[in-house]
C-alpha cells in the first residue's frame, strides 16, 4: 500500500488516563477478558495504528507505514470510503479536552516531515483528524488538538528539511 492520507487520532486507556501498558496492549490485541472495568469494551477488539505519540513525545510504532491498520474504522475522505486502506493512522495520547503536549506537536510534526519526505504518494494537504473521516463516530483528536499551531511546526520542519 502507497499511503495517501494521515490521519491523526487521539486515545486514552483507560479513558482520561495517560500512561500504563493499556494502548500497547490494545494495539498488540493483548487486552485481557480480566482487564479494568473501564477497558472490557475494547478486550477482543482487532484495531491497530501505525504510531502512538506519548505525552513526552516517545514514538511506538505498531505498523509498517506502507502496510495496512485497522485505525480508521467506517470512514471515507473527500467521498473515497474505506480509510484503512489508504492511509497511516498516528495515535496521539491524549483526549479531546486535555490539552496535547508540546512534546507531542514536536514529535508529531517531525514524524509527519519523515512521512512526507519518504513517501511521494503523501502530501501535507491531506492530513485530517479521525473525527472528519468519521464524524457520525468519532471526535478526535478533538478541540484539545490545536491544528494551526501544528501545521506551523510541519512546515518549519518541512523548510528546514528542504534548506
Amino acid at each position: 500500500m502507497l499511503p495517501e492520507l494521515i490521519v491523526i487520532h487521539g486515545i486514552s486507556l483507560p479513558p482520561g488516563q495517560f500512561g500504563g501498558p493499556w494502548i500497547d496492549r490494545l494495539f498488540s490485541a493483548n487486552v485481557p477478558p480480566d482487564a479494568p472495568t473501564s477497558l472490557r469494551d475494547v478486550a477482543g477488539l482487532r484495531v491497530s495504528a501505525h504510531a502512538l505519540v506519548r505525552r513526552d513525545g516517545t514514538l511506538t510504532q505498531y505498523v509498517s507505514f506502507d502496510r495496512r491498520a485497522w485505525h480508521a474504522g467506517r470512514s471515507e475522505y473527500q467521498g473515497r470510503p474505506a480509510c484503512n486502506d489508504f492511509s497511516v493512522g498516528i495515535e496521539l495520547e491524549g483526549t479531546d479536552t486535555t490539552p496535547y503536549a508540546d512534546a507531542q506537536y514536536e514529535s508529531l510534526a517531525a514524524l509527519v516531515a519523515g512521512l512526507l519526505a519518504t513517501y511521494p504518494s503523501l502530501s501535507s494537504k491531506h492530513v485530517t483528524g479521525h473525527s472528519d473521516i468519521a464524524p457520525t463516530r468519532k471526535s478526535d483528536p478533538g478541540p484539545a488538538f490545536d491544528w494551526p499551531r501544528w501545521r506551523a511546526l510541519l512546515s518549519s520542519r518541512l523548510r528546514e528539511t528542504r534548506a
